[in-house]
């Protein structure tokens, strides 16, 4: 059968378009593409051969050649997609259509097709039954001819025409009986072809239901795996959102914790000032005791030694440098308790700032 079909024999009688998947030979599982579009597919009559042909062309490749057989079956696994087994081709067909009414009209025409195999299949049987039945008849009657022939005819009748009669009626039952042996054997081997063929079927039937039966649970598999993506990609982008907070929550608490720290730092360096003025004003009750001492003893010595003028004046000058000093002693103790003052005020204040910074935190 030539791939390419010869129009002056075969007509098409119904073309559509589809994606051409074959089963993988190897595995018997996994379709692989044989076009990588949507390509022609035809039904083919030969009305020579009466035969019916799915005919189907990518380019200058022929990627689907089937012979029609009573046998065959067309299934549809899905709502777009439907398949059949060539056991002649040793292969699985499959045929992904853009619409399920494509697919439904292909399946009908299939049946059509099949069922007119089947009709032509049996009219071929018929005629070889009646061709071997005439060929038995006509052997059965030839030694009765020749009898009659014999009885009915003279002793020069018999040797002038029994010899080329019975040799020619030899050579034509001889040839019946080589025609009715063909016909014999070509029938014992159609029957084992079409034996072996419903083998082969049966056996792609049952690899096409395995592989329908793998493709749903590997579908459900998918779609499980899909939903359970979802889900998890949906927690990962939940989770990177708790993150990113928790983030930003550490960025400030961190802010938080470095000024805390420099304003526990500051606050030691103004307690250490504060001590420095505390001891410091310790010392001036000191300075002025000290103070009242020297002014009694000098009273004192005024009115012990007013007759020494020496003395007096050197006493009076004495006292004068010590009011002078007393009184830069008085202005500066002034200013540092101003100072004092005020840096008390300083502290207090900062104080309170650092009790509203914590009761805010």
């Amino acid at each position: 059968i030539s791939p390419v079909p010869p129009y002056s024999r075969e007509q098409p009688i119904f073309t559509t378009r589809a994606h051409v998947f074959q089963i993988d030979p190897s595995t018997k599982k996994n379709w692989v593409p044989a076009s990588k579009q949507a390509v022609t597919v035809s039904y083919f009559y030969d009305s020579t051969r009466n035969s019916y042909r799915i005919i189907s062309v990518d380019g200058a490749k022929v990627i689907i050649n089937s012979t029609i057989t009573p046998n065959m079956t067309f299934t549809k696994t899905s709502q777009k997609f439907g398949q059949w087994a060539d056991s002649r081709a040793n292969t699985v067909f499959g045929l992904g259509f853009p619409s399920e009414q494509q697919l439904t009209k292909f399946a009908e025409k299939f049946q059509e097709v099949k069922e007119a195999a089947k009709l032509a299949r049996d009219r071929s049987q018929e005629k070889i039954e009646t061709s071997s039945n005439h060929s038995q008849e006509s052997g059965r009657e030839t030694p009765s001819s020749t009898r009659a022939s014999s009885v009915n005819g003279t002793d020069d009748e018999k040797a002038s025409h029994s010899g080329p009669a019975e040799a020619h009626l030899k050579s034509e039952n001889d040839k019946l009986k080589i025609a009715l042996a063909q016909s014999s054997s070509n029938v014992k081997k159609w029957e084992t072809e079409l034996q072996t063929l419903r083998e082969s079927n049966a056996r792609l039937t049952t690899a096409l239901q395995e592989s329908a039966a793998s493709i749903e649970h590997w579908k459900k598999q998918f779609s499980a795996c899909k939903e359970e993506n979802d889900q998890l990609r949906t927690k990962i982008e939940e989770l990177e959102e708790q993150c990113n907070e928790i983030n930003k929550e550490k960025e400030r608490n961190a802010q938080l914790s470095r000024r805390l720290q420099e304003l526990e730092t500051e606050l030691q360096d103004k307690e250490l000032e504060l001590e420095e003025l505390r001891k410091q004003g310790e010392i001036i009750p000191q300075l002025m005791s000290e103070c009242e001492s020297v002014s009694q003893q000098l009273q004192a010595a005024e009115e012990k030694n007013k007759d020494l003028e020496e003395k007096v004046r050197t006493l009076r000058t004495e006292v004068e440098e010590s009011k002078h000093r007393q009184t830069n002693l008085k202005t500066e103790l002034k200013n540092f308790l101003d100072v004092l003052d005020g840096k008390i005020d300083e502290l207090h204040d900062f104080r309170q700032g650092l009790s509203k910074l914590g009761v805010d935190n």
